[in-house]
């Protein structure tokens, strides 16, 4: 039996059962934010919405880490991640905030089987989900880390968490 690479031609989209929208508390690095389309196409996020901050879709670095996804993914700028979160939450979205804190549960224990709407929420590189969000979601959920460091980069958190959310 050969093991071979498949090619894009050949790969098999999978049908997901509930809709997560990201919502990005003021993500701006470039390469992030084009990992982040690769991402959500990767995981069939409905839509990414990028709050407190503009992104430069023609920015050279963006579109090579995106590798066309940024014309794939549905997206859109707001200006109030509270106005936004609380409309989604008008809709019946559970948020989810991606951030350690002394009240998040690992990523790994949290139930959401019966979940069909969610808003995954991902924060600045520097200072991750800010206190306001942090007070306004449903849960807060954090990826356990074995190193020194307690943190690592959004877009990498962001693959962990999207495979978590969508394997469970």
């Amino acid at each position: 039996m050969d093991n071979n690479q498949l090619t894009h031609d050949h790969h098999q989209h999978k049908n997901v059962d509930h809709q997560i929208v990201l919502l990005c508390d003021h993500v701006k690095g470039p390469a992030n934010i084009g990992a982040i389309f690769r991402l959500a196409d990767a995981f069939q996020v409905s839509e990414i919405i990028f709050c407190g901050t503009s992104v430069d879709i023609t920015s050279n670095r963006l579109k090579r880490t995106a590798r066309n996804t940024q014309s794939l993914v549905r997206f859109h700028e707001s200006e109030s991640i509270l106005k936004t979160l609380d409309q989604l939450h008008a809709e019946s979205f559970t948020s989810v905030a991606l951030e350690i804190t002394t009240k998040s549960t690992p990523i790994q224990d949290f139930k959401n089987k019966d979940l069909k709407n969610m808003v995954l929420i991902i924060g600045d590189e520097n200072h991750g989900v800010s206190d306001a969000v942090l007070d306004t979601v449903h849960h807060t959920l954090h990826i356990p880390m074995y190193g020194a460091n307690s943190s690592m980069n959004v877009a990498q958190a962001t693959a962990i968490a999207l495979y978590a959310l969508r394997a469970s």
